[in-house]
């Protein structure tokens, strides 16, 4: 833009020369001061008005990234639990700290509502531990049918746009947490989470068949296809979408079996953006012990799951990628 610049005043300047050579063979000196000054006016107005043309974006950028930042607001945390009331104490008391954290939602599907002692411990922590000069919101989304999908049922009077599914069992540090919500911000129709799976496809005959691959997959090829929700980021939409527009005939599936809802979310967020997850790298603290991936044939249900719900879509909406996201803070060898 320098270099634009200085052309343009050059090409001003000669200008400024040879009327002046032509001025002086026709008026007097008292006129050629008149023109001359008249000459450099215009030639400082040109540059102004050149100048202000070829930087004019800045403006309109700094006002689109203002309007942007306006809108952008914290995250809500959707946590989901089962009689693990340890765990959840310990999970909210750290999660309640973080920065740009909004409300907290807490899936509860017992059949016995959540005692006033424990609500009274929570309320008390997320009131100790709220950051940012806001108070964070505690909630318990009360389901009266023990279900899965309840993760996932709408919440219409949530104010974030950016959701946190996260298990009670699971504890990443804060830092994490804020990397993984900042690039969310960046993709914001897509899934972005801490624990990438792969899907392995053969053919048989004139269809393609699925296997569901945990962890040492997705680490011997760097390559993979969904997030799961047990850690990840996604937009509210997707659970108004899940409750009113996922079939019925998958919701039941999930319900029947008492496993992948994760993987039926990842579907319909694929479906409807178009586009891969996203895995964030962070590190994982697990807390608890049990839960269904440690049950017998967790690999085989699941990848019955995916070959179903294949079916249910049409199509295999899930996309393969090698992306991770890295926070270059953190990391000293590239």
């Amino acid at each position: 833009m320098v270099m634009r610049g200085s052309l343009l005043f050059n090409n001003n300047r000669r200008t400024v020369q040879r009327f002046r050579q032509l001025a002086i063979t026709a008026v007097g000196p008292v006129k050629i001061k008149i023109l001359l000054c008249f000459l450099i006016a215009c030639s400082v107005f040109l540059l102004l008005s050149r100048g202000s043309s070829l930087t004019g974006w800045t403006d309109q950028n700094t006002e689109s990234l203002d309007r942007l930042s306006s809108r952008r607001k914290g995250y809500a945390i959707l946590m989901n639990t089962w009689k693990r009331y340890d765990l959840l104490k310990q999970s909210i008391s750290h999660y309640a700290s973080c920065h740009g954290l909004e409300s907290i939602h807490i899936v509860w599907s017992e059949p016995d509502p959540p005692s006033d002692s424990l609500k009274k411990f929570l309320h008390h922590v997320v009131q100790k531990k709220s950051r940012d000069g806001r108070q964070v919101e505690l909630k318990f989304d009360i389901n009266n049918e023990d279900s899965l999908n309840n993760r996932f049922k709408e919440i219409k009077d949530l104010n974030a746009d950016a959701v946190f599914s996260i298990d009670d069992d699971i504890i990443f540090p804060c830092s994490s947490v804020k990397f993984a919500f900042d690039v969310w911000q960046s993709a914001p129709d897509t899934m972005v989470g801490f624990v990438p799976r792969k899907l392995w496809v053969e053919s048989k005959g004139d269809k393609d068949y699925y296997s569901y691959a945990g962890w040492w997959s997705v680490w011997w090829t760097g390559a993979y296809n969904m997030v799961l929700s047990k850690a990840a980021f996604f937009h509210k939409k997707y659970l108004r979408i899940y409750t009113n527009e996922m079939p019925a005939s998958i919701k039941d599936f999930v319900t029947e079996n008492r496993n992948c809802e994760d993987i039926a979310m990842s579907f319909l967020v694929a479906n409807v953006s178009g586009a891969p997850p996203i895995w964030v790298k962070g590190k994982i603290y697990e807390i608890g012990s049990t839960g269904i991936s440690t049950l017998g044939g967790h690999s085989e249900k699941r990848t019955q799951c995916v070959n179903r719900f294949a079916a249910e879509f049409g199509r295999m909406p899930l996309q393969s990628t090698t992306v991770k996201a890295v926070d270059s803070r953190q990391t000293w060898f590239w």
